[in-house]
């Protein structure tokens, strides 16, 4: 039996899921949204869902199950649909040397003040 993995919505985060559009496709989530849970086996999505609302933590809307797979599902009113976390790109490091070197400033202070 497949096993899935819970991803649970942080709770200041629900009423805005809750509130937000729905829109086809693939859902994209921030990882550091969801907090890893408990493991649950279950046929399907929604069959963990089943076992689960009956216990003590069910699955609630924003909430994601990660297969065995690797591949996700959050939890929306009218189901399960793939989801997948976004990976941030990587900065490019910026080359803070500079190009002139800065002229002595204590020369240029003492010729100032003659």
């Amino acid at each position: 039996m497949p096993s899935y993995r819970i991803h649970r919505l942080r709770d200041h985060l629900r009423p805005a899921f809750r509130s937000a559009p729905h829109v086809s496709g693939t859902a994209q989530l921030k990882p550091r949204d969801y907090e890893p849970a408990e493991t649950v086996e279950a046929a399907s999505p929604y069959a963990a869902f089943l076992d689960m609302r009956s216990s003590g933590t069910p699955l609630e809307v924003g909430d994601v199950l990660e297969d065995e797979r690797g591949m996700f599902r959050v939890c929306k009113f009218v189901g399960f649909e793939e989801a997948h976390f976004m990976v941030p790109e990587a900065r490019p490091l910026i080359d803070v040397t500079p190009e002139v070197a800065p002229a002595d400033l204590t020369s240029v202070g003492a010729g100032a003040l003659e």
